[in-house]
């Protein structure tokens, strides 16, 4: 798939077929995050691949926005190492950079997927560090839920020129 229209045409998917995605498929997402930028080049990243189904009911079960993540079948945890990247800020921006790159990964290989959030909050990082067994070190940042789309979205086009400064605000 050529990257600006990857780009203009990736949706957030919340209904999945449950049909398990190949290890390939996986794989090649999971490269696709490990290819983000960093800052520093620190790679601060670490994901946790989850597709046992009592664990994926207990993750839907305390993220409310997480709830299509059984029939998914794979959620994919992406946490950041403070003692690779010690300012939070740039933690998290490294581990949203690799999240998208998953995204647009799975989108071109004909996956559906959606990001889910779980920093700042602390229920839900506590949760999932609890449910992991995440070392102290390790914070989760976020998840991507990914599997086969069960549902088509159309193309938004959320390109507002409104939100345009030029030289100064």
């Amino acid at each position: 798939m050529e990257v600006l229209n990857a780009i203009f045409t990736r949706r957030s998917i919340r209904k999945y077929t449950g049909d398990v995605i190949s290890e390939d498929d996986l794989k090649l997402v999971l490269r696709a995050g490990f290819s983000a930028p960093s800052a520093h080049n620190y790679q601060p990243w670490h994901f946790v691949v989850v597709k046992d189904n009592a664990t994926l009911e207990q993750i839907a079960a305390v993220h409310t926005y997480a709830k299509m993540l059984p029939q998914a079948g794979c959620g994919i945890i992406v946490c950041g190492d403070k003692e690779k990247q010690s300012i939070t800020g740039f933690l998290v921006e490294d581990c949203s950079a690799a999240i998208q790159n998953m995204l647009l990964a799975a989108h071109g290989l004909g996956l559906g997927a959606v990001w889910c959030g779980l920093y700042p909050v602390t229920k839900l990082t506590k949760s999932i560090s609890k449910l992991l067994d995440l070392p102290a070190n390790i914070t989760p940042i976020g998840m991507v839920v990914v599997g086969y789309s069960a549902e088509e979205k159309k193309e938004l086009d959320k390109y507002d020129e409104a939100k345009i400064h030029i030289e100064k605000w």
